[in-house]
Order: structure tokens, then C-alpha cells, then sequence
């Protein structure tokens, strides 16, 4: 048997229990060890349903637990960086949900606290381990459609709940942040590359001030990338990317189904019925299991994460160009450093 890595997590938000638990429950090289809430109750529940050995009352018992490893942390978005800190000093290593901070500045805080103490950090893009998106990197590669020149992705979903933590502006809620994020990870992936500027368009609820429809040109050197995400229409999600000979189509990019295969579209583009298109099936897997495994064996091996800091910095500092020029009106070069 292969040592596994021993899972903390923090809070019992609806991603942990509901998709990321029981996806690092079947890994290989994951053992979810503990789970803590500042309910204890809650905390316990959780871990009844879940099978999780132990539950705590605060994240400060969680932190303090020698028999942790590493840390899942699904905080509200706010509250991602103070925490990763937290577990950081502690000794634990961090995997953090997207987007991994507020702003540049405040993720930028963290390539200090992984260098003092020691421990990897990385952000929650999990769908850079599924098999589709992996898929998509060899075909752009090897030239399948020509010359990447453009991205196309929509992302959406409907919910007006005020009390919903994506609803709150203070809390980092908003269409952006909460899925305009994989939409921006989508294009920087695809053309391997960072955007020099950015526009957008920002429309905000006039009650929650949230973003509740987003849309943004990203320009790289190679091409461009055009998005629109929304928290208040239709639930829906697809991403293109169009090349000079072709076009590759990723029918569900981001929620995959566990139960179901997934599936990639190649056109060649020779008529614009369907004639020049070639499914790609990718069997049924869990997008969690193969994060939180890709994670784990890092620590292991003492190699990179699937997601490093340095990513997830340069994927904030083009979120915080795209909020800025909805602010002004004008084109953004994103900044780090």
C-alpha cells in the first residue's frame, strides 16, 4: 500500500462535502483524516455522513492536529488567503479553492509564507487533471487545428439568493470570481500564455453589487479570447478554440459528470453541418480523485503542484485588469509584482 497523505479540511461548505470529499475519498494517495466547522455539530455531521474519522469545532483544532498533512481549504473566497496562512505556519500543506485571493497583492503575501515555511501551496483549478483537458493540450500541440487564434467560452448559472455566499460582494462573491475564473484559466491554457491586455464589460446587481454578468476580451501575442459569464441566466457552459484549420469543442468544461463520459468535438470545419467533426469520448472519472492524487503525490514526491502559487497570481492579476476596465471603460494590461 502507498503512504497516504492525511487530509484536514476546513468547513463544511457545500464543494467539500458534496464533490471534493468524496473524490479524495477514492484516491490512491488521499486520506480525509479530519473536517472542522465552527460548528461543532455541523463538524460532526459531516463527518458521520462522510466516514471522516474526526471532527472538530474550530480550524484552530484542525491546524493543530499533528496528524494532518495537508489541508483543503473551501473557505469563502475572503477568507482563502488569511487561512492558507494559517495552515501554512502551522506545517500543513494547501490546497486552496479558486480564486485563490481577492487581489494580486493579497495572494502575492503567500510566495513569503510557502518560502518561510516550507510547505506547498496550490490553487483548486481541478480541471486541469481531467482527461479532456489534457486531451485538448496534445491536440493544440500537435498542430491539430492549425494555429490556436481564438477562445470562445460562456459560463452560467441562475441564483438571486442574497444569502448565498457567491451573492455577497464583501465575501468575494460575483460571477467573475466565482466562474469568469475558469474562463480565464481556459484561455491563459490554451494558448500558453499570458494576455498583454484586457476590456470588459461589467454589469452589477443593483441590490447584491455583485457581478451578475461579465463579458471580457483577453488579448495574448498569438490571438484573443473572448468570455461571458453570469450568475443570473440560464445555466449553461461551453468553450471553443479556433484555430486556422480547425476547432476543438469541450461540451461540458468545467462541471463534469462522474456518472457519464464526457465528450470532445474536433472539426475540421469543411461545412458548417457537422460533416468535418470527430467525437472524442473520455470515460467517466472524478476530476476530485485526480486533484486531490496529483496533489498528494507532489507532497510525496516533494515535486510541483498541478496548480502552482505563481499560477494562480498570474490568473488573479488578470481577473483584477478585467474588473478594473469594467470600472474604466478602457483597455487593462494586467500586473504582477
Amino acid at each position: 500500500m502507498p503512504k497516504k497523505i492525511r487530509w484536514g479540511v476546513l468547513s463544511t461548505a457545500n464543494i467539500g462535502i458534496k464533490k471534493v470529499i468524496p473524490g479524495m475519498q477514492q484516491g490512491q494517495y488521499t486520506s480525509i483524516a479530519a473536517i472542522a466547522s465552527r460548528n461543532l455539530a455541523k463538524a460532526q455531521e459531516a463527518a458521520a455522513t462522510l466516514g471522516i474519522p474526526t471532527a472538530y469545532g474550530s480550524y484552530e483544532e484542525l491546524l493543530a492536529d499533528p496528524n494532518i498533512d495537508a489541508v483543503y481549504n473551501p473557505l469563502p473566497n475572503h477568507l482563502h488567503v488569511p487561512w492558507t496562512i494559517k495552515a501554512a505556519e502551522a506545517g500543513k500543506h494547501v490546497l486552496c479553492e479558486k480564486p485563490i485571493s481577492l487581489t494580486v497583492a493579497e495572494a502575492e503575501t503567500l510566495l513569503a509564507v510557502r518560502a518561510s515555511t516550507g510547505v506547498k501551496i496550490g490553487e483548486a483549478f481541478m480541471v486541469r487533471l481531467h482527461p479532456q483537458w489534457i486531451r485538448l493540450r496534445q491536440l493544440l500541440d500537435q498542430g491539430r487545428i492549425g494555429e490556436l487564434r481564438a477562445v470562445a467560452g460562456f459560463f452560467s448559472y441562475f441564483n438571486i439568493n442574497p444569502a448565498n455566499i457567491r451573492n455577497q460582494v464583501d465575501a468575494g462573491g460575483g460571477a467573475l470570481m466565482d466562474i469568469g475564473c475558469y474562463l480565464v484559466q481556459a484561455s491563459r491554457y490554451a494558448f500558453a500564455d499570458e494576455p498583454t491586455r484586457v476590456v470588459a464589460s461589467i454589469e452589477r446587481d443593483p441590490a447584491m453589487h455583485t457581478d451578475r454578468l461579465t463579458s471580457a476580451i483577453l488579448e495574448f501575442p498569438g490571438g484573443q479570447s473572448i468570455f461571458t459569464c453570469s450568475t443570473q441566466l440560464v445555466p449553461y457552459q461551453r468553450i471553443q478554440f479556433l484555430g486556422s484549420k480547425g476547432r476543438i469543442e469541450l461540451e461540458i468544461p468545467v462541471n463534469t459528470p462522474t456518472d457519464r463520459p464526457t465528450r470532445l468535438f474536433v472539426d475540421s470545419g469543411i461545412d458548417l453541418f457537422g460533416g468535418g467533426i470527430t467525437t472524442e469520448t473520455f470515460p467517466a472519472c472524478d476530476q476530485y480523485t485526480l486533484q486531490g492524487d496529483a496533489f498528494s503525490k507532489a507532497i510525496l514526491d516533494d515535486s510541483e503542484v498541478p496548480v502552482s502559487l505563481e499560477d494562480a497570481i498570474r490568473n488573479m492579476a488578470v481577473i483584477e485588469a478585467i474588473f478594473r476596465s469594467g470600472e474604466t471603460g478602457y483597455w487593462q494590461q494586467p500586473r504582477t509584482g
